[in-house]
């Protein structure tokens, strides 16, 4: 069986969701933390207080980076070592054009450079266990194939490849036979990410690649907050199992957010995230319901009508 790992989600995945999923639904091995950058010379401030050890008592984190040199390598990965973590996670897969223009993300993916810097960093740090995250490239899935030969030089916990191009960000068919190669030409184990969907899929990956070291999802487990339990058990869940979970992480994060967020508004707008990519299971009636609501009171009485379900 394999270890369910959950992708980092820039506006979803924060530490309160991470902590209620892990306490409500588990089933995860680690939970990635959307990546922490440097803006302006510093970190973040938002993503220090994100990944700070206080906010993720007791749930199993890995932070990850995002970079375009060694330099803000260097910076982040002491930066969020001195907070206690041993393990760090390296994004060179975000595709968006706003990180990518900059050669962070799967936009270093064309800078082979810049990653064989990363990689003799990575070898100076040996008290740390790191991990990457990566595209098949920027503009074209051949430049996965010199990234991999350069990485095959280091001891990586694990890569996880999502098959497409940063371009394609999200549009079009994963790439499989490309995947394939990379996972027969790596030297480090492989993680499958990209379209998870349901527990089938999940089957199909174990068969198809059976020295997989396991599988990310994340729009999947946002969409069904129980399907990594669901593989762990063995056992298919109905919808209205999976919907009576959904309302629980729900109504727990209602208390969560309620502690640091201010007004209807901001509630409104933070809770109609969560719904986001779950159309297929509830319906597009309820969904439509819900996205559509107005003020924080009818958006309730629209969540309350799932129960029916």
């Amino acid at each position: 069986m394999l270890p369910i790992y959950f992708a980092p989600i820039q506006g979803f995945t924060d530490d309160v969701y991470r902590r209620v999923h892990h306490k409500i639904a588990g089933g995860v091995k680690y939970y990635y933390t959307p990546f922490v950058r440097v803006e302006v010379g510093i970190i973040r401030s938002k993503d220090v207080r994100d990944i700070a050890p206080d906010n993720n008592n007791g749930v199993p984190v890995v932070p990850q980076i995002i970079f375009n040199s060694r330099k803000e390598f260097e910076y982040l990965v002491n930066r969020v070592e001195a907070l206690g973590y041993k393990q760090i996670d390296l994004n060179m897969g975000c595709p968006f054009p706003l990180q990518a223009r900059h050669k962070r993300g799967s936009g270093i993916l064309s800078h082979p450079d810049i990653v064989e810097s990363i990689i003799e960093g990575i070898k100076e740090h040996e008290t740390l266990q790191f991990s990457a995250k990566m595209r098949l490239g920027w503009d074209n899935n051949s430049e996965c194939e010199r990234i991999i030969e350069l990485l095959n030089g280091v001891d990586l916990q694990h890569i996880t490849l999502h098959p497409r191009t940063g371009q394609q960000q999200y549009k079009g068919s994963v790439d499989m036979e490309k995947f394939r190669y990379v996972y027969e030409m790596s030297n480090n184990p492989i993680i499958y990410n990209g379209d998870i969907q349901s527990l089938n899929d999940i089957r199909k990956l174990e068969q198809e690649f059976p020295r997989l070291k396991g599988v990310m999802i994340g729009r999947g487990l946002l969409g069904c907050p129980s399907m990594a339990i669901e593989y762990q058990q063995q056992n298919e869940w109905t919808t209205s199992q999976r919907i009576a979970l959904m309302l629980d992480i729900h109504n727990s994060l209602m208390d969560e957010y309620s502690r640091i967020l201010h007004g209807d508004t901001q509630m409104l707008n933070k809770m109609r995230t969560f719904w986001e990519y779950t159309e297929s299971l509830l319906g597009r009636k309820p969904y439509k319901k819900i996205m559509k609501s107005g003020n924080l009171k009818n958006y309730l009485n629209a969540v309350n009508e799932l129960k029916l379900l």
